[in-house]
């Protein structure tokens, strides 16, 4: 029953799941486990109902089905952000709807609801273009944008969400809309930035910026010297042109054989870069954090934008994981003590990695066409990732919940994509709150994506 093509069996009451194209599988059926799995294996997803959407039109069927029988619709490409079980909910599968179009002549993209960024960055790269796409390209472009979007081309260009032309959307009432600057307007603002409960996006279409090239990778030390290649780090920074991203992680590295052997099994401090700038430009910026501690490995050189993935090295295998993050509105000394506390050596730290980004640049200005998006003043942000389960998982709750508690006088909203689980409500100022809820109570007033 995974057949992207007409498998589904016809033998449901209602007329409206008849008319599904792609598979309609019910938990216990076989193909339903692997339909519903998502990135995050923390989670075992229950819904009522998957429906593998292979069209629009699919998703429209299934968006009636769930405002005709009372239930909850929930959406998911890749399962990157999946933060439940979804139980009882109907779930729309959208990794089928994987198109990807580029024109070069208006530098643009066109992207179906299930494509990853891959696809994308390799689609563009063909013709010297780049997404405005994030760290790991296995990640679903849509989701990742609909959430604001913060990659490594972001302090130039700017967040993912800003360079969103159109979008192609299912609203609850089951009507497909296109939805851009002059058509519905509200919705355009919301779905940009806002992300969830507005609407199922079947496709949009961004600007693409043209990168072919970036000067790329990290900086790996012992994790003995973190106090500091942070400090240097956090002094560093800010000074760097906008054409230059950074963050710094802590990392506690598993002693897995497809590691450079000189991180398996290792706690590290890895300071990431990539500039657009020319090569000398990047050597003589990079020169203060090599002189801050001895290298353990250095990967930075020259590299096409289509491995940009090398930079970061996220995991490509799903795992269980749990995280917690925030926007700085600055990063001084007392800030880099209290992070310190609770992610150096002798901190008893269990998180897998504990991250900072630099942000400010295009990301901390105000988009040509205003959208949703949150996180404009932070100059910085923290996020902490760690494995639930297993050696250590009963104190990632705890840790992560620390770790941001540590850093209180200095928090402020971040973006949304780094801010993982919880109540992501206080992102927005209470007028930007009170108008995603009025769009919502527009486009869903029964609350079928709620």
């Amino acid at each position: 029953m995974s057949s992207s093509t007409s498998t589904t069996p016809r033998s449901f009451p209602d007329p409206v799941l008849r008319g599904i194209r792609g598979p309609v599988l019910r938990p216990g059926q076989v193909g339903f486990a692997e339909e519903v799995a998502g990135f995050n294996a923390a989670w075992t997803p229950t819904p009522r109902i998957a429906i593998g959407a292979v069209s629009a039109d699919d998703v429209a069927a299934a968006v009636q089905h769930a405002r005709l029988t009372g239930a909850r619709l929930r959406t998911q490409a890749t399962g990157h952000g999946l933060r439940g079980t979804l139980d009882g909910t109907v779930l729309v599968t959208t990794r089928r709807l994987d198109s990807v179009r580029v024109d070069p002549g208006s530098r643009t993209a066109t992207i179906g609801a299930g494509a990853r960024w891959r696809a994308v960055v390799d689609a563009a790269a063909a013709h010297g273009l780049a997404p405005l796409c994030g760290s790991s390209t296995a990640v679903g472009a849509v989701g990742y944008t609909l959430g604001g979007g913060v990659g490594a081309l972001g302090r130039q260009h700017g967040f993912s969400a800003d360079r969103v032309r159109s979008l192609e959307v299912v609203t609850a009432d089951g009507h497909r809309r296109h939805v851009d600057v002059l058509h519905h307007p509200d919705l355009f603002w919301a779905l940009r930035g806002g992300r969830d409960g507005l609407g199922v996006v079947t496709s949009l279409t961004l600007d693409l910026v043209p990168v072919a090239t970036v000067h790329g990778g990290g900086l790996f030390f012992d994790l003995s010297t973190a106090h500091d290649v942070l400090h240097t780090w956090r002094e560093w920074a800010p000074g760097l042109p906008e054409h230059v991203s950074t963050s710094i992680a802590f990392l506690r590295l598993p002693p897995d054989p497809a590691l450079p052997e000189p991180l398996r099994g290792r706690a590290v401090v890895h300071v990431r870069f990539t500039s657009t700038g020319t090569d000398e430009e990047a050597s003589r910026l990079l020169a203060p954090v090599r002189a801050a501690a001895p290298v353990v490995l250095d990967t930075l050189t020259r590299i096409p934008f289509t491995a940009i993935d090398g930079v970061h090295a996220d995991p490509t295998a799903p795992v269980p994981f749990a995280e917690s993050g925030t926007g700085l509105r600055t990063f001084d000394a007392p800030t880099a003590d209290a992070v310190l506390a609770r992610v150096d050596a002798g901190s008893g730290c269990v998180l897998a990695m504990v991250e900072l980004r630099l942000l400010g640049g295009a990301l901390g200005r105000p988009p040509r066409v205003a959208n949703s998006v949150t996180g404009r003043g932070a100059a910085f942000s923290l996020m902490g990732l760690g494995v639930p389960v297993g050696p250590g998982g009963d104190r990632v709750a705890e840790q992560l919940h620390g770790l941001r508690a540590a850093v209180t006088p200095w928090a402020t909203a971040g973006p949304l994509n780094l801010a993982g689980d919880g109540d992501h409500r206080g992102l927005w100022s209470a007028g930007d709150r009170a108008r995603l809820a009025g769009v919502r109570r527009r486009y869903d007033p029964r609350g079928t994506f709620s």
